[in-house]
């Protein structure tokens, strides 16, 4: 994809209308000399913790002006760090490996959530096995990399199916049409395909895939910027320790923020791990083997470095 590639014929125009205004504030400050830190995420439960904090006002609070900026998901947010138009990005492990490489000075600060249970497979009514299965929709990075690990799981070769890239909005769609047969997607685009002629028959955890979402920033940004960043990640890490323990206001918040109906949000929170933590071992291992797929699918030509990259110790340092 090209540079902050957000599909700006898909995406609703109030969220692009952030996208487009953040791009004109560019170190920035407030009236009160705070500085103006945009940082781009996804529209679903799993950023409840960042639209928390902006409905209670943890970021003014903690001295920093915070802009959401609202993207569709997939790389579109990482794009946005790439492209300058944010300084910080809420992205999934698979999404931003895949970046890492065209955009060597992207770094991983710390982990804020993680989960196996998610992202969902939905089959489209009538597909009753896996060796049913012709045609799937995926989107890139986490998405990709779940679908083929659920494929191989199943004693299908990847190859034998055709796998369309398509938008999280547009996949339901494509079930309810019969132009695919099942794909493997985050809510609320499961229950989505639930509801639109599909039904859910599992979830990552069930064939070993486990992902982790890490704030990321470049490293010229992040080089002058690193107190910074680490008060941004400090809101990050109280409001997920508040999403645990009152879902209620977590659910209320994402519908202030981007319209996602509360019981909804109130239903999959608990399917989500909302906690901060720095870089460890596991993760870099993790992370060898999402490279190691990228590479074998020739979607990416080398592997990022990750000593570089993966900055272990940072959270500890600056984000605690």
């Amino acid at each position: 994809m090209d540079a902050l590639n957000v599909r700006r014929g898909r995406l609703p125009a109030v969220l692009m209308t952030l996208v487009l205004s953040s791009a004109c504030t560019a170190g920035a400050v407030d009236s009160a000399g705070r500085p103006t830190v945009r940082v781009a995420l996804g529209v679903d439960a799993s950023y409840a913790p960042f639209y928390l904090a902006e409905e209670q006002g943890l970021f003014e609070k903690a001295g920093v002006n915070v802009e959401l900026v609202k993207t569709e998901g997939g790389p579109a947010a990482t794009e946005a760090v790439t492209a300058g138009t944010a300084q910080i990005a809420a992205n999934a492990d698979s999404t931003a490996l895949s970046l890492m490489v065209g955009s060597p000075g992207l770094r991983a600060l710390g982990v804020f959530q993680s989960s196996d249970r998610y992202l969902k497979v939905v089959l489209r009514d009538g597909i009753k096995s896996p060796k049913q299965i012709k045609t799937m929709a995926s989107i890139a990075g986490l998405g990709l990399y779940a679908t083929h690990s659920y494929l191989r799981h199943n004693g299908i070769d990847p190859k034998s199916v055709k796998i369309l890239q398509s938008s999280p909005p547009e996949i339901p769609g494509l079930l309810e049409q019969g132009s695919i047969d099942a794909y493997v997607l985050f809510e609320p685009w499961a229950a989505r395909g639930d509801a639109a002629g599909g039904h859910i028959a599992g979830r990552i955890g069930d064939f070993g895939v486990k992902y982790v979402q890490w704030l990321i920033a470049d490293q010229k940004w992040l080089k002058g910027n690193e107190e910074v960043a680490g008060k941004i990640f400090k809101v990050v890490a109280e409001a997920d320790k508040l999403v645990t323990d009152d879902p209620d206001a977590a659910a209320k918040a994402s519908n202030q923020q981007v319209k996602l109906p509360v019981a909804d949000t109130k239903k999959v929170l608990p399917e989500i791990t909302f906690a901060a933590r720095g870089i460890d071992d596991a993760d870099v291992t993790e992370s060898r083997k999402i490279v190691d797929f990228l590479l074998a699918q020739k979607l990416i030509k080398k592997s990022p470095d990750l000593d570089t990259a993966l900055l272990k110790g940072w959270y500890e340092q600056h984000g605690k």
